[in-house]
């Protein structure tokens, strides 16, 4: 059985991947680290663990290669530009996934724009509904897991892009975060007296880092150039992601509704969701899966896309688990449940 490390237990999308390996029948579990909460338990830092008592009995060991080395599959959920400076500690026999943006971009002068400081490398992308990233996946050592937002932006795009249904360079999207997409560190703008009864727009103006993620996936499936204007907000809500997406096109809405349905006909995770039906959070929460409806504005011949997913699994742990399966042979959807927690 191949033993598992996460590197970031101590956040909310390692705790995350501590619950989801908690029922994986082909991992084990063999260490946690953390930075700061290094030597503190699992059950102190995460209470939701406290019923189990060999889970939250673990300690948090200090985040260094040498930790980490024993494991056969080594999860990174560390902040943006620490990976690499693990990576090159770490056994060439260890698979690694990585959830940090270190290794997501091609672009050296995009990484430097949007994240700042020195290009680390090219993984390979680990969103396995994008036709050919399976194969990838399958054949890697190392996978850089997407950001949360790309994952739902990129999902709703991708059928129609790779349809050719679209103007390219006219993809308008506005997108709302719980705010664990934020991580768990202390900031003033994530308190609840900030928060509860708020919505908030951050990072507007084509300056999120997921901008040239998302443009990125989308020009290597369609094989031209993408330009989208994105506009995060920030949700009173504490996880889940809804994203709302405008395109220009000419098609009807019953060839878009063919063009998501073929795509995503033989995936485990995404749902294109009946007619009257619109997607919703909480109908996603807990789980890897991804809802996914259109509609079309004539007037303006316009169609919007709308895409729910929980930003904490199919947007980083759930995912992050997925990729780990099809690395490793399992079948992708071991572990990992397409039913969310509702209400």
């Amino acid at each position: 059985m191949p033993t598992v490390a996460i590197a970031g237990a101590s956040g909310y999308a390692g705790a995350e991947l501590v619950r989801l390996l908690q029922n994986h029948p082909n991992f084990d579990l063999i260490t946690i680290a953390a930075g700061s909460n290094a030597g503190s338990r699992l059950g102190e830092v995460h209470p939701q663990f406290a019923g189990e008592p060999e889970l939250a009995d673990l300690v948090f060991t200090d985040t260094t290669p040498a930790t980490l080395a024993s494991a056969d599959l080594i999860f990174l959920a560390l902040p943006h530009g620490q990976s690499a400076a693990l990576i090159s500690g770490l056994p060439e026999s260890a698979k690694v996934v990585d959830l940090g943006a270190d290794f997501r971009l091609e672009n050296a002068a995009e990484w430097d724009m949007y994240y700042g400081g020195t290009h680390a490398g090219t993984w390979s992308y680990g969103l396995a509904e994008i036709p050919g990233n399976r194969e990838l996946i399958a054949n890697a050592s190392q996978v850089a897991n997407p950001g949360c937002y790309a994952t739902a932006i990129a999902l709703g795009l991708a059928p129609v892009v790779a349809d050719g249904l679209i103007e390219l360079q006219d993809i308008v999207v506005v997108a709302a975060s719980g705010t664990s997409g934020a991580g768990r560190g202390a900031a003033v703008y994530l308190l609840a007296s900030e928060v509860a009864g708020a919505m908030s727009t951050y990072k507007i103006g084509g300056t999120h880092q997921h901008t040239p993620e998302i443009e990125q996936t989308l020009r290597n499936l369609g094989g031209q150039d993408v330009t989208i204007n994105f506009t995060p907000m920030l949700a009173p809500m504490p996880r889940g992601i809804l994203a709302s997406i405008s395109v220009r096109t000419d098609a009807s809405l019953q060839e878009l509704e063919v063009s998501l349905g073929n795509f995503y006909a033989n995936e485990a995770f995404v749902t294109v969701l009946p007619d009257g039906q619109l997607p919703n959070t909480a109908a996603t929460l807990g789980s890897n899966a991804v809802h996914i409806q259109v509609a079309k504005d004539s007037r303006t011949s316009r169609a919007t896309i709308v895409v729910a997913l929980d930003n904490l699994i199919k947007g980083a742990a759930g995912q992050a688990l997925q990729n780990a399966n099809i690395m490793f042979g399992f079948p992708e959807t071991l572990g990992l449940s397409a039913i969310g927690v509702a209400p």
